[in-house]
């Protein structure tokens, strides 16, 4: 069973579709710990209902970005982590945080990458006429919302769409695929090698699994 120590920053409710993914036995994992940068976060609350650890870092404790990052590592590494999952965690990783960690940490991004990279991306896909738009889910590397991406899901968009119906389809996929994309890595069907992202020995496409 691998040990997941997942980050966040806010509501959580990817951390509590994969809680609920750990609990029922569809993730052969646990989670071990939850990591916030705020110390209000929400996703902390379902944490400690689940009666699973948490540990906040705060920026202003640390001199900069690479002391912080080096604290939470230390600490990754005292749980013995396997994976570590970004979800909604809002602060940019250090390159050394990500490079000591290679092939162990994995992200979801609200937009079918490479487009929309960073923040406001629904309201970005709409503003630029798009009729469709997703979310992805990838290894991390030094590069913002960079690295192998793993799966793709799309959703569509209707022309008489308001923002919220937009953010809920692509939540909707998200709370289906990340724990799925988990349970793979888990289980050892997926991997990192020579920065590609391998699924039962095979090269995923440069836009990862095709999730219908």
């Amino acid at each position: 069973m691998k040990n997941i120590v997942v980050l966040i920053s806010g509501n959580g409710s990817n951390l509590q579709a994969i809680i609920d993914a750990t609990t029922s036995g569809y993730i052969d994992g646990k989670i071990v710990a939850v990591i916030s940068n705020k110390a209000t976060a929400y996703g902390l609350a379902r944490a400690e209902k689940a009666n699973i650890p948490t540990f906040v870092f705060s920026r202003k404790q640390f001199t900069d970005n690479l002391a912080m990052d080096t604290a939470i590592a230390e600490k990754i590494e005292q749980l013995n982590a396997d994976l570590i999952v970004l979800a909604g965690y809002m602060k940019i990783l250090t390159p050394e945080f990500t490079q000591r960690f290679t092939g162990k940490v994995i992200n979801i991004h609200p937009s079918l990458l490479p487009k929309y990279a960073g923040l406001n991306t629904h309201q970005r896909a709409m503003d630029a006429g798009d009729t469709e738009h997703g979310m992805t889910i990838h290894f991390v590397n030094e590069e913002v919302d960079g690295g192998a991406i793993i799966l793709q899901a799309k959703v569509p968009i209707y022309p008489d769409d308001a923002l919220d119906d937009v953010i809920e389809r692509v939540y909707e996929q998200e709370h289906r695929c990340y724990p799925l994309v988990i349970e793979w890595f888990c289980s050892n069907r997926l991997c990192l090698k020579n920065g590609k992202a391998y699924l039962d020995e095979q090269e995923l496409a440069s836009q990862g699994y095709a999730f219908e």
